[in-house]
């Protein structure tokens, strides 16, 4: 029998504003079996939707539909049929990418990505991970990959009182498995990898990239090297800097692989390079800046706009005239005007005056929902400094 969740006033509204969480706070009267679908009433009885339900986590109801329709496996088969078929839309020149966004493809807290003929996904929360042997049987059927992986091993699992773990659901997974991204080639480690394997959300803005470097390039938290094997080929040299051994290992490896013999790869603390290279009287053509999420929550605002400011700054005084920074923040707690204005903030600093040339965000296969500001996180501007 399918439980009713009643929410306050406030929930009601939030859930008619286009939101898809409503937190613990706002739950009036109810309970429900961990991670179930229930019905979720207004406090005057009126339908309102259908969620996941969560005991554990502050965001109690995860919104799955605003409409008075079943949740059975026509509606799951529907919702992954649909995401699929945006994808295919997209013509995405790329062998790896997003599936299913979660709250983008109407599906909250499940993340599915593809890597050639492998499945990586992750489910966080209660309600996904209940429904990861119905996923599992929809994507082998709708996708029919070589192998599934659940990557489940992000700590805010720990919030929904989930264990941690990365489990094979479906056929083998490879040590490595090779994907291409436009006319580049590289690894991923689908079981040790960032995230799901690798980072997918920024490949649209490495490719936009390419077209505004040129010269000496510096790749500022380059990772496994997604920027720097797109930026490689246009540029005449290009240094990458990472503090990760594994990381800087695998980027040598894929720009080896890829043929590229431009690139320079330094093991060091990217902070501590910047302030270096300056001392040194070093200068770039181009510069990017794609450094992890410096704020987490929102008590780590202040510390994260110091951080981004100060690679900022320092990015800024080593790049010449007329050359680009492509600057970003993954930080959803850093929104598009408070990251605009930290870098005013070091342009000022630095006593330079820049342009915006173009404002991005994530690759199209991670939407936005309008309604819900947490799905736009990733800002990233192209930046021109002028002479």
């Amino acid at each position: 029998m399918e439980s009713t969740i009643v929410v306050s006033a406030r929930g009601a509204d939030r859930i008619q504003d286009g939101h898809f969480w409503v937190y613990r706070g706002d739950v009036a009267d109810g309970r429900a079996e961990p991670g179930t679908v229930v019905r979720v009433n207004a406090p005057n009885g009126r339908f309102l939707a259908r969620a996941f339900y969560s005991d554990r986590s502050q965001i109690t109801l995860r919104i799955l539909t605003r409409h008075d329709v079943p949740v059975d496996r026509a509606f799951w088969r529907s919702r992954i049929e649909h995401a699929i078929a945006f994808r295919e839309r997209l013509e995405i020149d790329a062998s790896a990418y997003r599936l299913v966004h979660g709250e983008g493809d109407l599906i909250p807290s499940l993340v599915i990505d593809r890597y050639g003929d492998y499945i990586s996904l992750q489910a966080l929360s209660q309600g996904t991970d209940r429904l990861l042997p119905e996923v599992t049987a929809l994507l082998v059927e709708l996708v029919g990959p070589k192998g599934i992986i659940a990557r489940n091993d992000p700590r805010v699992r720990l919030l929904e009182g989930l264990e941690q773990n990365v489990t094979v659901l479906h056929g083998e997974i490879p040590d490595k498995v090779a994907v291409r991204e436009g006319k580049v080639e590289y690894d991923v480690d689908l079981r040790h990898g960032q995230k799901t394997g690798a980072f997918l959300d920024q490949r649209e803005n490495r490719i936009a990239a390419a077209q505004y470097v040129s010269g000496r390039t510096l790749d500022c938290f380059s990772y496994a090297g997604g920027f720097a094997l797109q930026l490689a080929p246009h540029v005449t040299e290009l240094t990458a800097l990472d503090i990760s051994d594994d990381a800087t290992a695998l980027l040598a490896q894929n720009a080896a692989r890829n043929g590229f013999s431009n690139v320079q790869v330094r093991t060091t603390n990217v902070f501590d390079e910047l302030r270096t290279l300056e001392r040194m009287g070093e200068a770039f053509d181009s510069i990017v800046l794609d450094p992890p999420a410096f704020a987490k929550s929102k008590t780590a605002i202040d510390k994260a706009i110091s951080g981004y400011k100060e690679i900022n700054l320092r990015a800024l005084k080593l790049l010449r005239p007329g050359g680009f920074l492509i600057t970003c923040s993954c930080s959803y707690h850093v929104n598009e005007g408070m990251f605009g204005e930290l870098i005013l903030d070091a342009a000022l600093d630095a006593r330079v005056d820049v342009s915006v040339v173009e404002k991005r965000m994530q690759g199209r296969d991670h939407p936005v929902v309008l309604g819900m500001p947490e799905t736009y996180y990733l800002k990233c501007f192209v930046l021109r400094k002028l002479a």
